[in-house]
């Protein structure tokens, strides 16, 4: 794959997670489908690898810009990336009273952005 061809890939995979309406980290629902949030969160994720300081502006773009779970996916690649970075973003999105929408397995949930982040510090 070229470089062209991979940055258009990061781009698309960045445009659907900035309008993600669902966190999900694997497959959902009996059949186990990854839904298209998950497979951009995985995209993006792979990219980082070769690519960590263009992922690292794109995830610094979603915070700030992105839906609720598209927010929640930056930060948890932002984490993964930079643990301090993450860990403040986490820190910085605790107050924010926004809803999310969650999917583990069969079980759709909701809660709010701030529940989220707390629950993801208080595991770190």
């Amino acid at each position: 794959m070229s470089g062209s061809e991979q940055d258009s890939e990061l781009t698309a995979a960045v445009a659907e997670l900035a309008v993600a309406g669902r966190v999900a980290f694997g497959g959902v629902g009996i059949v186990g489908s990854l839904l298209p949030e998950t497979e951009a969160y995985q995209r993006v994720a792979a990219a980082a690898a070769d690519h960590p300081e263009e992922v690292r502006q794109q995830l610094d773009h979603l915070l700030a810009t992105a839906e609720p779970a598209g927010r929640v996916y930056a930060a948890t690649l932002l984490e993964q990336l930079d643990p301090a970075a993450g860990r403040a973003a986490w820190t910085a999105m605790r107050a924010d009273p926004a809803e999310l929408h969650t999917a583990t397995g069969c079980v759709l949930d909701s809660t709010t952005v701030g529940e989220y982040a707390a629950e993801r510090l208080a595991g770190a």
